[in-house]
């Protein structure tokens, strides 16, 4: 299903990049890409501009939420690891069974602390959990 921003409910800024659809949170983003894609380090540059200007170097989640089929190149993993290391929380909404298998496979590849849900609610609960650990002081959720 795709994502309802109302769902939760803070400001939010809705981006939309050749790779999908993209909503923005203080802490957290959630991504929708499109179907098809295939998702490498160069063509992740918009997003990735997204992400470097609005978080800069605070620890941030991102969600994935997996409603359309798409491929990330593994030989880009040591590459993202390295970029952005100050993900601290990586969610993945999954709807089938191939889906989470394949999760299994990138998590090889990818050192991101990542996490499969069926709900968003459950995801954001586990991103600000997450994030809050991070640095409690100055982690505003």
């Amino acid at each position: 299903m795709n994502y309802n921003p109302n769902i939760y409910n803070k400001p939010f800024e809705t981006y939309k990049i050749k790779l999908g659809t993209v909503y923005l949170y203080q802490n957290f983003m959630v991504a929708e890409f499109i179907e098809g894609a295939d998702i490498t380090f160069k063509n992740f540059d918009e997003l990735s501009f997204i992400v470097k200007t609005h978080f800069k170097d605070r620890p941030f989640g991102f969600i994935a939420n997996r409603i359309n089929s798409y491929s990330i190149n593994l030989n880009d993993a040591k590459i993202f690891n390295e970029t952005f290391k100050n993900l601290k929380a990586y969610a993945i909404i999954v709807y089938s069974n191939l889906t989470e298998r394949i999760i299994e496979i990138e998590s090889l590849f990818f050192k991101f602390n990542r996490k499969v849900f069926k709900d968003f609610e459950n995801a954001i609960t586990w991103i600000e959990d997450t994030l809050s650990l991070q640095d409690p002081d100055s982690y505003n959720k």
